[in-house]
């Protein structure tokens, strides 16, 4: 199998993190630089993370986690995981928006329509998501856990929002980071 992404990527490294000790090939991309030729050549979506695995290309984080958990025989999530997971989206995605706007030149704290939907898309979701830390369900080390993991350390990593109000969420962050492979797939090196 072979995983090919970016070490910066919030949604990469959910999936190497799922992965763990699996024997897979990861190959890191330059996507908005060197290698946005390989990217085009590999997914028409012009997304990471994607995976190849013999004549299967299987291209988006959330559908690769379904991949990976059917080629293993776990059980799916159930609702309420998949409901974790939109919530952990809604923010990632975000705050994508938000970070390639700003090297893009763009004012990202403008009074307009667009920016401002962000940015209530991210605190609504990220109190909603503290919450549900405060109430034990991110207790488990499981694929919705790893994914918020990865979340809210990218979203330190790249300075994207403030914790107020949600510090829970760091202290998640912090009770995780010595899990196996976290150091590891550090956006930081």
């Amino acid at each position: 199998m072979k995983l090919i992404g970016s070490t910066t990527s919030p949604y990469v490294r959910r999936i190497r993190l799922l992965l763990g000790d699996d024997d897979y090939e990861f190959v890191n991309l330059d996507i908005y630089g060197k290698d946005r030729d390989e990217l085009r050549r590999s997914n028409p979506a012009l997304k990471i993370p994607m995976i190849q695995d013999g004549d299967q290309d299987v291209y988006d984080s959330r559908v690769i986690s379904r991949y990976i958990a059917s080629k293993r025989g776990d059980a799916p999530l159930d609702w309420d995981q998949e409901n974790q997971l939109t919530l952990i989206d809604a923010v990632n995605d975000s705050c994508v928006t938000l970070v390639l706007s700003k090297k893009s030149g763009i004012d990202v704290d403008q009074d307009i329509t667009f920016y401002n939907l962000q940015r209530e898309r991210i605190m609504m979701s990220l109190r909603t998501l503290a919450a549900m830390v405060d109430g034990g369900e991110f207790a488990e080390w499981d694929y919705p856990s790893i994914c918020l993991y990865s979340l809210v350390d990218w979203l330190q990593f790249r300075d994207v929002v403030d914790f107020p109000g949600v510090e829970s969420l760091v202290q998640f962050r912090d009770s995780n980071k010595d899990r196996p492979k976290v150091a590891e797939t550090d956006p930081r090196q």
